[in-house]
């Protein structure tokens, strides 16, 4: 996984005034938590910042008046209508350092004939990896299978250097039978009549 490198702002004035003048500036207000520190309030430039986001748990490198330290997101908030960032919450991180994530679950292959429905239980996988190699996503086969079958969170193969933090006995993947819609009570009725 690459560093998405960011030039970080303190910042020194917070309330709802403030990070509307970061954002009208093309700012993002952003909180860096993390190793027994005080949080230490930032801003990040929105597009770069934006664009980063994109890849799930990527690994920023922030340089905060001339000192470099590594984050991964930990919460994004956007503007429920334009999608805009509003804020952001970073966890430190230092190399060779461990750290639970979450990754997306894609699912590959056609299952068996039938119309068979493919429900994904869970859409994410909770792993723990190394903070500077951590995946993107798991990719799990369903070639073939028939209703009825499931997969379960010990049967996805991880990543190298990944652990499964979630249950290993959770259900993640499950085939459903198509189920056929049955005749309403009218068309039942109808049905007799003609009859």
């Amino acid at each position: 996984m690459s560093e998405v490198k960011l030039a970080a702002t303190v910042r020194s004035e917070f309330g709802k005034g403030a990070s509307r003048q970061l954002r009208r500036a093309s700012l993002v207000p952003t909180v860096l938590y993390g190793h027994g520190t005080d949080p230490v309030h930032i801003s990040l430039p929105a597009h770069e910042l934006g664009l980063a986001l994109r890849t799930p748990n990527v690994l920023l490198s922030l340089d905060i008046n001339g000192a470099n330290e590594l984050a991964i997101p930990k919460a994004v908030q956007r503007d429920a209508i334009k999608g805009s960032l509003v804020h952001v919450d970073l966890i430190l991180v230092k190399r060779g350092e461990k750290v639970t994530v979450e990754i997306p679950v894609q699912a590959e292959g056609e299952l068996a004939a039938g119309g068979n429905l493919l429900e994904h239980v869970l859409n994410t996988l909770s792993v723990e990896a190394e903070a500077t190699h951590l995946p993107e996503a798991v990719t799990v086969s369903v070639e073939g299978l028939e209703a009825g079958a499931s997969v379960l969170a010990k049967d996805i193969t991880l990543p190298a250097g990944s652990t499964l933090v979630t249950d290993a006995d959770a259900v993640v993947l499950q085939v459903l039978a198509a189920q056929a819609e049955e005749p309403s009570a009218e068309a039942e009725a109808t049905e007799g009549a003609e009859a």
